[in-house]
Formats: structure tokens, C-alpha cells, sequence
């Protein structure tokens, strides 16, 4: 059992390979050199009976099991991120702290850059960040665990104050190789509704926006359900199949053409993200400032699109 059951190290460098696209890349984005992390990858191919990583000229992608055993190791790390959250969090100082909790599109499209704005004017400031589906971050924050929330789901639960933060779009995206890359013809919403695709879980905000999208037509199972944006993307460029996703997690990937966007006639997936958070409806203290400061962002980034 021991040794089939992985390392952090080698959980760490299958994440890696998924946000960075390439073996080398992973080693160096983890501190880990190459050598080491290409020996590391073999052997627990080798150990795990898997081939996890289909390499080539152009970089290293997770094959469709190396694309599920992500979203585990994602989960993995995210439970020890708590962990020494946890931990920290039994500590006593004096320092100001902030708990934030946010869907993982906004955690992992705008999230950082928000938080590192934050920083560099609340350096006292101390952010532990949770990051779940929308459903749970609205769980959380009405059972006391957190003080803030960014979530992307249609609505939110009644008795929680929020105000909009940005505003997004789904897309459905596909490989170039799929049937759909050459239609000449945008899909109709029955078609879209009828193929088995490759979607967030249940209580996500892109799940409950494409459910909620599609309620009124007959649906398809899902060819794959899977715990991230990024664990999502990952499938949809190894050629599992078809997805809806945000323009925030793929847009790098339709401006190179490893992607191709579909139009769907008369399906209209905009959608807002919101912060949100207990009573009363002031919010004061650092979440306050927090959402004052991505507030006043977006605001200034709409005006300086006007004069443009």
C-alpha cells in the first residue's frame, strides 16, 4: 500500500504539469530539477500502472487519467493548505486576519490579482484563502467559517448581502480536432443540451449557470465530472470532449488555437460574480476594504474602456 500510495512532492509536480503545460516547466515552477521530476513521473507511472503524461517536442499534457488523478491531487493539497491553515489559525498575534473564501474560477482567474493589490497596501493584514464551488462558499460563510465570499453562481442565498465584483461569459470550447471545430452552422441549444460533456460539479457556479441555461431541454449525462476549471481545460485539450467553461479560464488557449469556441444559437451564457457576506449589509473592517478596493477596480477599468 505504501508504495503506491504518492508523495506531496509528486502530487505537487502533477499540478504543475497541468497549470504550466511542460514537464520542464513544472520542475522549475516547483523548485524540483528536471532530471528529477522526469524519473519521479516514470515511477509513479510505473507504480500507479498509468501512463499520466503524453509527452512531445512541444511539452508535456495529462493524458485523461493523468487528467483525473489531478483533480485528486488538487483536493489533496487543498486539504493540507487547510491543514496549515488550521494550524495557523491556533496561533495568537497581533496581526489583523482576513479569511476569504471564492468559487475556483474567480480563485484562480482574478482572485490573485485582487489579494496582491490588497497586500501591497494591508501588509498587516493576514488572508487565509478557502477556495470551493459556489454553493459551498455560501455554506461556509452562513455557518461563521469565513468572513467574505466571491462566488459566480445565477443567485444567492437569501439573507446574504453581496454586490457584483465583474462579469464573465461561458463558452462552449472543444478541441481543434472535434466534428463541432468545423460546423459551419452555431449548434442549437437542444443539440448542446443532448451531448454528453465534460462539466464542474454539482453546486459549482458554471454548473448551476449551464443547468440552469439548458433547464427546459432534455439532457444528456455528463461525459465527466471533474473539480476545477483547470482540471476541465486540461480534458477538452487532451480531446475528451466538448465543455463550458468561462472566457476567464480559457481565453489564453482560443487566442493560441489550441481551443476552438463554439457558438450556440439563442443561448445567452453571461453571468455576474458577486462578493458576498453575512449582516449586516455595511461591511466594514479588511473584507470591507478588500471589496471597496475591487469595486473601485472594476469601475475604473469600465471608465477607462469608455474613453478608449
Amino acid at each position: 500500500m505504501a508504495d503506491t500510495r504518492p508523495d506531496l512532492g509528486f502530487l505537487e509536480l502533477l499540478v504543475a504539469i497541468d497549470d504550466h503545460g511542460s514537464l520542464g516547466a513544472a520542475a522549475r515552477a516547483i523548485g524540483m530539477a528536471q532530471p528529477n521530476a522526469s524519473r519521479a513521473m516514470r515511477l509513479w507511472e510505473h507504480r500507479l500502472g498509468l501512463a499520466l503524461v503524453r509527452r512531445s517536442p512541444r511539452g508535456s499534457k495529462l493524458t485523461p487519467s493523468g487528467t483525473v488523478l489531478v483533480h485528486w491531487a488538487r483536493e489533496v493539497l487543498a486539504d493540507l493548505d487547510r491543514l496549515v491553515d488550521a494550524a495557523a489559525g491556533l496561533r495568537t498575534d497581533q496581526e489583523a486576519e482576513l479569511t476569504v473564501a471564492a468559487s475556483m474560477t474567480v480563485a484562480e482567474c482574478l482572485l490573485p490579482g485582487w489579494l496582491g493589490d490588497f497586500r501591497r497596501s494591508r501588509p498587516d493584514v493576514k488572508v487565509h484563502l478557502q477556495v470551493h464551488n459556489s454553493r459551498q462558499v455560501c455554506d461556509r460563510l452562513l455557518a461563521g467559517e469565513c468572513d467574505l465570499g466571491f462566488v459566480e453562481s445565477p443567485s444567492v442565498p437569501d439573507g446574504l448581502p453581496h454586490v457584483t465584483v465583474a462579469h464573465d461569459r461561458l463558452v462552449v470550447v472543444v478541441h481543434p480536432g472535434h466534428a463541432w471545430a468545423r460546423r459551419r452552422k452555431p449548434l442549437t441549444v437542444a443539440e448542446l443540451a443532448a451531448t454528453a460533456l465534460v462539466v464542474r460539479e454539482p453546486g459549482s457556479g458554471t454548473r448551476s449557470t449551464l443547468d440552469a441555461a439548458l433547464a427546459e431541454y432534455p439532457r444528456a449525462e455528463p461525459l465527466l465530472e471533474l473539480g476545477s476549471a483547470a482540471a476541465i481545460r486540461t480534458s477538452v485539450l487532451g480531446g475528451v470532449g466538448p465543455a463550458v467553461l468561462s472566457t476567464l479560464a480559457v481565453g489564453d488557449q482560443l487566442d493560441r488555437g489550441e481551443l476552438r469556441a463554439v457558438p450556440v444559437a439563442g443561448l445567452d451564457l453571461r453571468r455576474t460574480l458577486r462578493a458576498v457576506w453575512r449582516p449586516p449589509r455595511t461591511l466594514g473592517g479588511p473584507a470591507g476594504e478588500l471589496v471597496a478596493a475591487v469595486v473601485h477596480g472594476r469601475r475604473a477599468a469600465a471608465v477607462a474602456g469608455d474613453e478608449r
